[in-house]
């Protein structure tokens, strides 16, 4: 996936536009991390860490803040 992608991605989930370039960066660098440290396709390892991600930020507007 092209950062760009990633970064409209990120966008959909929650994360602040001003940040999703960034953001997409660091999330690609730690899905191929994770990809080789299990064993697993690189998409598989993104697709956990943008779950991860978009529940995070769910979580403050479920608090209603």
């Amino acid at each position: 996936m092209e950062l760009a992608q990633l970064a409209q991605a990120l966008v959909a989930v929650g994360c602040p536009p001003e940040k999703a370039g960034e953001m997409a960066a660091q999330l690609d660098k730690r899905a191929r991390q994770l990809s080789a440290e299990r064993n697993q396709s690189y998409e598989q390892a993104l697709a956990h860490l943008l779950t991860l991600m978009s529940q995070g930020w769910a979580a403050p507007q479920a608090r209603g803040k």
